[in-house]
């Protein structure tokens, strides 16, 4: 399903994600995020709901950009980068192929992370589609 609107919270991430189910102590997996452009290149014309993403951003979120422990401001949430490796599954593999899967954990590119990363919520808040995403810090965070 994709929402015009959500509000992102620390006990749900996106309200009706499947993360809140399926693993909420896994805090560092609860909200992906991949860029529009690479989305739109491996989908191939297909609606882009099919990487099932919480998140399709224009930012670049290669290692050197957004480090973990970086902080976000989408809306009026605060996010910040996990150590979480969003990597291509069997589900990414089928939707997209096997060229696209082997693309994202090439060696050479996986810096660029093609596939995506994962955030986590630190001040809850309603994000829209089309609120601008700005950093706030590149700081190596703590645990929070």
């Amino acid at each position: 399903e994709s929402l015009d609107r959500a509000v992102l919270t620390r006990e749900e991430g996106i309200p009706g994600d499947s993360w809140r189910h399926d693993a909420p102590e896994k805090v560092d997996a609860q909200i992906t995020v991949m860029r529009a452009d690479v989305a739109r290149m491996f989908a191939n014309g297909q609606d882009l709901d099919l990487f099932g993403d919480n998140l399709l951003v224009d930012l670049d979120l290669s290692r050197a950009n957004l480090p973990t422990g970086t902080r976000l401001r989408v809306g009026e949430c605060t996010l910040e980068v996990t150590p979480e490796p969003h990597n291509g599954c069997l589900k990414f593999k089928q939707r997209v192929g096997g060229d696209a899967l082997r693309m994202t954990a090439d060696p050479h590119f996986r810096d660029l992370r093609l596939r995506g990363i994962y955030v986590k919520v630190i001040e809850p808040g309603p994000v829209c589609v089309g609120d601008e995403i700005r950093v706030l810090s590149r700081e190596e965070a703590c645990d929070s």
